[in-house]
């Protein structure tokens, strides 16, 4: 039973010499308080709710512009005991599997294997989905942007970073912060409830790899700033939100322009300029300023606490996935210059294994489309030297009569 107000104690929260009651010398409208994180819950519903309305009658006139669409897809011929063994048992049979379904079905090894690969391939999320979800966050991370650089450009610790904590941590909450927080809060809350159904990420060629990293930074993102909104360090975490969205509008953007046709060159300059918007300012602003800011700057104001280090925990976790995707882009940028860059490495592809799939379902789907060109070359071809040899033997009729003609005469 004591526990909980253990968690409250005021020497893990609060600086040195200061009480939970010196924050009551704040008005209730200007002192954020743990119950008011309770609003994230319907505003992460209320986020679902907007997202799928947006993915259903935006998205795809959106899409339409830039030229998105699926892929052609041959699907798998009817079989009800395959797809009764795909939907109940696995949707990748093991090689002792694959014997048991060739007895039951009467199909050789390779018929089953190339329909659970088209089966599965009907199953992966099409280009019109993938850019419906990349229109989405393009869209919230530009608001979020360009809402919270409204609020906070004439604040004096935007500019001063020495300001985020003079007088802390009796520092009055402005409205406009309150908001700027609940819905960032709310985002991630909705990009949790989804991440389950939202398209799987992998880099490398190793499944589900990043698809981990997603989780922990929506986790460490939440976790971060749901804390610094209760120790009421709402300053600094608003510079550390609109850092991080500044670069993940570019991101999103240039997603949707790979999914577009005709749009390459577009695609290849948002993502230069989004690697370097990234490296600037989560390698270099965010370790020098930011951190700066929480390690050094702060401990002019006080002595460090328990929350101090939790709050410097969560920042560096952030920092160490920083230089994880830091590390892919730069390769990605390795390739782009070397001219080898084929496709975005961070993607969203369900799998490795899939991806593989989809290009033999391509080259199949290529060479059928070659060997039409070809008998249409061919039957081109044909025609023309039909024409030519008709064309020859007109000509030869024509002369020999003439001929004929003038020995007559």
């Amino acid at each position: 039973m004591d526990l909980l107000p253990d968690v409250w104690r005021q020497d893990y929260w609060l600086p040195p010499g200061v009480i939970w009651t010196d924050m009551e010398q704040l008005a209730d409208s200007e002192r954020p308080r743990p119950q008011d994180l309770l609003i994230t819950l319907p505003l992460a519903l209320g986020f679902v709710a907007l997202r799928c309305a947006f993915e259903r009658f935006l998205a795809p006139p959106m899409g339409r512009c830039l030229g998105v669409k699926n892929r052609l897809q041959v699907t798998a011929a009817p079989s009800p005991q395959l797809e009764s063994f795909y939907t109940q048992s696995s949707k990748q049979p093991t090689q002792s599997e694959v014997v048991s379904l060739m007895q039951s079905c009467g199909k050789t090894q390779r018929q089953i294997e190339t329909w659970f690969r088209l089966r599965r391939n009907q199953d992966r999320p099409g280009q019109t989905k993938k850019f419906a979800e990349a229109a989405w966050r393009f869209f919230f991370y530009l608001t979020a942007f360009v809402a919270g650089l409204a609020c906070l450009m004439d604040r004096s610790w935007f500019w001063d970073h020495r300001d985020c904590w003079r007088q802390y941590p009796v520092q009055p909450m402005e409205r406009a912060h309150f908001w700027y927080y609940m819905l960032e809060l709310g985002f991630y809350g909705s990009l949790l409830l989804r991440i389950s159904v939202d398209i799987k990420r992998k880099v490398n060629f190793v499944i589900h790899q990043d698809f981990k990293e997603q989780v922990i930074h929506h986790l460490a993102t939440i976790f971060l700033l749901s804390f610094s909104y209760c120790a009421n360090y709402i300053r600094i975490g608003t510079l550390v939100m609109l850092l991080h969205d500044s670069s993940d509008i570019l991101l999103e953007s240039a997603k949707m322009f790979n999914y577009g046709a005709g749009w390459r060159k577009t695609c290849d300059s948002l993502f230069v300029v989004f690697a370097v918007v990234f490296l600037v300012t989560r390698l270099v602003i965010f370790p020098t300023k930011i951190l700066r800011t929480t390690l050094l700057l702060s401990m002019e104001v006080f002595q460090p606490f328990p929350g101090y280090y939790f709050f410097n925990i969560l920042l560096m976790v952030l920092q160490v996935l920083h230089v994880f995707w830091a590390g892919l882009i730069l390769r990605m940028v390795y390739k782009f210059l070397k001219g080898k860059l084929e496709k975005d490495e961070r993607s969203d592809e369900e799998s490795g294994a899939e991806e593989e799939e989809e290009e033999k379902g391509d080259e199949s789907i290529d060479q059928d489309c070659y060997w039409e060109k070809s008998k249409e070359t061919l039957n081109s071809k044909l025609s023309m030297l039909t024409n030519s040899c008709v064309l020859n033997n007109l000509t030869n009729h024509r002369s020999s009569v003439a001929n004929r003609i003038r020995k007559a005469q």
